[in-house]
């Protein structure tokens, strides 16, 4: 904070400095909570300082405000609880664990601040509503648009929910496909290489390993290249066992290859690419990775099986350019935004998958 701010500047930007660290907690374990959504929650006092800061680890676990409240008891802070900084509206039912709304309304707290309202249609929610009604101040991130980086916080609470909100009202898994391509838009590594990208973006690439339920590929690869597909550059979650579906025939697949994968993965055969978002989502995958080559995704683009596009393209002059096309208003890959993507506008998506690949998918 700087000495020429006013109050309420203060207020703004301790505010915007909780949804921050409530939003980095809860990226930790993105990709270990399904089939619950990831939720980040930091406890304030009346000065603004952040007394804790709690995540929901997996389901049938504390929720992220429950955590933070039980943080705050520990440490003996739950006096000084003035503000409670959520990206999620808290819930209001009572499941594995009790109402969240009910916790709070046990504390001190004066002001809950929400980054997004409860989208869930099997609950009742009202977590809000229950907290109004009890005289405490609700406020909405979507409307505090003098908040410094509103639209980047905004953008990423959205994106922690965006595939369990598509999977709760689809029954679909959210596919987000992975494409690099060199400076000519090949997709084929040069010879002796299993790739021509940089550290930064293998870094990526595992990143995204970790942070989804699923991982998709085809037959083709698998019998081509014999893929790990595992989590290897970053530490992965605890006892993480993902889904590894394979787009083609299970006779298909070298017998050494899936006796290797099915000790890591739960490994399943899909004949039809269509099929596959219902199929994952009937398994609870909320998010799922593509990693395939050109065959799978001309029949992925073909069929529309994709939500966004995360295209890592070979620059002729050096570096890469990382573009993300996404269906949708919100992407989980906004969590990501950090690391230099270039995000399309929605409307727009569609034709520039078209336009960029034509390379790789000829007619």
């Amino acid at each position: 904070m700087t000495a020429f701010q006013t109050g309420q500047q203060r207020d703004d930007t301790a505010i915007a400095a909780g949804f921050r660290a409530a939003i980095d907690e809860a990226r930790r374990f993105v990709g270990a909570t399904a089939p619950n959504p990831p939720v980040g929650c930091a406890l304030l006092d009346r000065d603004g300082v952040i007394l804790t800061v709690a995540a929901h680890h997996k389901a049938g676990t504390l929720h992220a405000e429950a955590r933070a409240l039980a943080q705050c008891a520990e440490l003996g802070l739950t006096d000084r609880i003035h503000s409670a900084v959520v990206t999620l509206e808290p819930c209001n039912h009572t499941g594995r664990t009790p109402p969240c709304s009910e916790a709070l309304l046990a504390t001190p707290v004066e002001t809950v601040w929400i980054g997004c309202a409860d989208p869930n249609p099997r609950v009742a929610g009202g977590g809000a509503t229950r907290l109004t009604a009890a005289g405490r101040t609700v406020r909405w991130l979507s409307e505090a648009t003098a908040l410094p980086d509103q639209g980047a916080l905004l953008a990423q609470c959205r994106g922690l929910i965006a595939p369990f909100v598509y999977w709760a009202s689809s029954g679909k898994t959210w596919f987000t496909v992975k494409q690099a391509v060199d400076s000519a838009g090949s997709m084929i590594p040069p010879a002796g290489s299993t790739t021509f990208t940089s550290p930064a973006a293998l870094d990526l690439a595992h990143a995204l390993r970790r942070a989804t339920d699923a991982v998709v590929t085809g037959i083709g690869t698998v019998r081509a290249d014999l893929p790990g597909l595992d989590v290897r550059r970053v530490a992965d979650h605890e006892e993480r066992r993902r889904i590894l579906l394979v787009c083609g025939r299970r006779d298909n697949a070298p017998a050494a290859w899936l006796a290797q994968a099915e000790r890591r993965f739960d490994v399943r055969f899909c004949a039809a690419v269509e099929d596959a978002p219902a199929l994952l989502a009937e398994a609870g995958a909320l998010w799922a990775l593509v990693e395939a080559g050109p065959t799978l995704l001309a029949a992925m683009r073909a069929g529309d099986v994709w939500d966004d596009w995360l295209r890592i393209e070979q620059r002729a002059a050096g570096g890469e350019r990382l573009t993300v096309a996404s269906r949708h208003r919100d992407t989980p890959l906004a969590l990501f935004a950090d690391r230099g993507l270039d995000f399309v506008e929605p409307a727009k998506a569609d034709q520039i998958i078209k336009e960029e690949d034509a390379a790789c998918f000829p007619a």
